[in-house]
């Protein structure tokens, strides 16, 4: 086992879900000083304080280890954005993906051959205009 990739892939791993890697260890079972004795005193792991730590951080030892490559990107290409996003209420992470599909949709070329949006006229659901009139009817009065 590659202790220093080992230890790369901890850091990681705790990056990704915005932990301290001694917090990871201790909260894990592994124990506080999991790290210091892995890199310091050149210790080698039990399997079970592997397996606790994998598990606590969602993945699998193989992958923890080194061992085979991680079925999702270890390092996202934009960590910072992923830990504020998980910091958000469940309410304002709907809006922030609500806005990136706008913004998505906003940018999407049309389809050769499509209708322009423009063309269709109005495009709200049934009922919609009649409402705003009654609405209209009723501020007015």
């Amino acid at each position: 086992m590659d202790k220093e990739k080992f230890v790369q892939n901890i850091k990681a791993y705790c990056a990704l879900r915005g932990i301290k890697p001694t917090v990871a260890c201790r909260e894990s079972g592994a124990g506080r000083s999991f790290l210091t004795s892995l890199t310091i005193n050149g210790s080698i792991p039990s399997v079970e304080k592997v397996q606790l730590l994998a598990q606590y951080l969602g993945t699998t030892t193989s992958e923890l280890i080194g061992e085979c490559p991680p079925n999702t990107p270890v390092f996202p290409e934009h960590p910072d954005l992923m830990l504020r996003y998980d910091k958000l209420s469940k309410e304002a992470q709907q809006e922030v993906m609500a806005f990136i599909e706008f913004k998505t949709a906003q940018e999407a070329k049309p389809v050769k051959g499509s209708i322009p949006l423009e063309s269709l006229g109005d495009t709200r659901p049934a009922g919609v205009k009649e409402m705003e009139a009654l609405r209209e009817e009723t501020e007015d009065s």
